[in-house]
């Protein structure tokens, strides 16, 4: 089930952001993310307009994060729940309310890469994260005109 997040819902936001930055991410040093986590509390959720998918038992299964209403700040979901339609939902719920949708994807992470290809992502620019210095994709979607 989507459904807006929660202020009682932050805790259980963070530890998946988490426990999924360094799963997705291991080509970037762990205590990167340790060291991102305040702000992650402080200045992304709070300016984000931000959405999770539960499990029967209201156990949060994913979320994607939406900043100035078309970035794509976050999109993580429980290894648990891969592959079974969380992020498919999450990103609908997204594209539902939003026209243009922009990200940034590590290159190295070849698994969002795909997912976001499916999703009908293209690339509009190769860059780097100013925060680790990797190499990044800045990924956009555009709502297809009715025919």
């Amino acid at each position: 089930m989507i459904r807006a997040a929660q202020s009682a819902d932050t805790e259980a936001i963070l530890m998946l952001w988490l426990r999924s930055s360094l799963l997705s991410h291991p080509f970037i040093a762990d205590s990167y993310w340790f060291e991102s986590l305040q702000m992650v509390r402080e200045d992304f959720l709070p300016k984000a307009r931000v959405w999770v998918d539960c499990s029967t038992n209201d156990e949060i299964c994913g979320f994607i994060g939406v900043m100035n209403q078309q970035f794509i700040g976050a999109l993580f979901v429980e290894e648990s729940h891969y592959g079974d339609g969380t992020a498919q939902r999450l990103m609908a719920a997204a594209k539902e309310e939003y026209p243009v949708l922009l990200l940034e994807v590590y290159q190295q992470n070849h698994r969002a890469v795909a997912f976001y290809h499916k999703e009908k992502f293209e690339i509009s620019a190769r860059t780097r994260h100013p925060g680790t210095d990797l190499p990044t994709f800045i990924l956009r979607w555009f709502q297809p005109l009715s025919e």
